[in-house]
């Protein structure tokens, strides 16, 4: 049946291919392709904030022309998180001139990735910082009061993503630490103490020499208080704690990478939950060597939980066979895949 008026005749040669007709391009664009551009003319940047969608970058990092450009995401890019710390190809404009905007393309090979959840049922990941390999935690001595649970979560967080943990503890003018570093004992990691205005710079710079280090920690520890001691610069917001809750207040609002010597230290805003729904738990034996060894002779699927049955590592620390400092690192172990259970 012909779809052409009465009227018109099927034969008729002025509208022989009227129905095969070949409609243009309304706007006039060139057929979308899956095949990208190379980008062989990208420079490599290193992201050192996230604002709103525009990412602030440095550009030729260690030479004498470094400088820091404003960029874009690519749409090829959407739906990949573009964090501070990560290594970045640019395009474009990348003299960060006023006014000028260039495009991040691709995003290099991250050798770590720090993740949190909202909570511990949600196994939707965010990212916090790429490329750290030191997570510096920071915990006030008193107001507001440590929570070793709270500790224990970043420990998690680290042990997972392959990063060394280094704690330091503030205020220890008003509270004696001991009690609170003793949570700690069985873990082998630097510990860093400081009084209130007396901070340790020399030998916390010594410790990020060379690192790219990520500093974390409750609101109201003095987290930014000492970012701002690092590098005088910086220039970060800081705040009081609430003399009626206890609580420190949110200051510093985003992640921010700041050189400190040949390194690099990464302010994240406080906060007072972390979740860990996206950790394997086995990342955390894994950071335990000695005891990951002697888990070998674990039943399958050993939580190695103070329940555990069978378990080799309980056996081994109960029978006196690792010492105290075997009995400290397995209260740690526990505590640890508790907090993630």
């Amino acid at each position: 049946m012909s779809w052409l008026p009465d009227d018109i005749d099927d034969d008729d040669d002025k509208y022989a291919d009227y129905e095969a007709r070949n409609r243009p391009n309304p706007k006039g664009n060139r057929a979308r392709t899956k095949t990208r551009p190379e980008h062989l003319d990208a420079v490599t940047g290193r992201v050192l904030t996230v604002d709103r969608g525009r990412y602030a970058v440095l550009v030729n990092a260690g030479d004498p022309d470094e400088h820091e450009a404003i960029a874009s995401r690519a749409s090829e890019l959407r739906k990949q998180p573009v964090v501070t710390g990560d290594l970045v190809d640019l395009v474009g404009d990348t003299s960060g001139d006023d006014g000028t905007l260039s495009r991040i393309v691709r995003i290099q090979e991250r050798k770590t990735l720090l993740r949190r959840s909202a909570d511990d049922s949600d196994e939707v990941e965010r990212i916090i910082v790429a490329n750290a390999d030191q997570m510096l935690i920071v915990v006030a001595a008193a107001n507001p009061e440590p929570r070793p649970r709270l500790v224990d979560r970043y420990l998690v967080a680290a042990f997972d993503a392959g990063i060394t943990p280094i704690l330091c503890i503030t205020k220890t003018d008003l509270v004696d630490p001991a009690p609170f570093l003793a949570n700690f004992a069985g873990l082998d990691i630097a510990v860093v103490e400081s009084a209130e205005n007396e901070w340790p710079i020399e030998r916390l710079t010594a410790l990020m020499s060379g690192h790219s280090t990520v500093a974390v920690g409750h609101s109201g520890v003095g987290k930014s208080t000492l970012v701002n001691a690092l590098v005088p610069e910086a220039n970060r917001a800081i705040g009081r704690v609430n003399a009626v809750t206890g609580r420190g207040r949110h200051t510093s609002s985003s992640t921010v990478s700041l050189r400190i010597g040949d390194g690099w230290i990464i302010d994240t805003p406080g906060v007072r939950s972390f979740g860990l729904g996206h950790v394997n738990p086995d990342n955390i034996l894994r950071s335990f060597t000695d005891l990951a060894a002697i888990a070998a002779d674990c039943p399958r699927g050993c939580t190695h939980l103070p329940d555990a049955p069978d378990c080799a590592i309980i056996e081994r620390v109960g029978a006196g066979e690792l010492g105290e400092i075997g009995r400290l690192r397995l209260d740690s172990l526990q505590r640890l895949l508790t907090a993630l259970a």
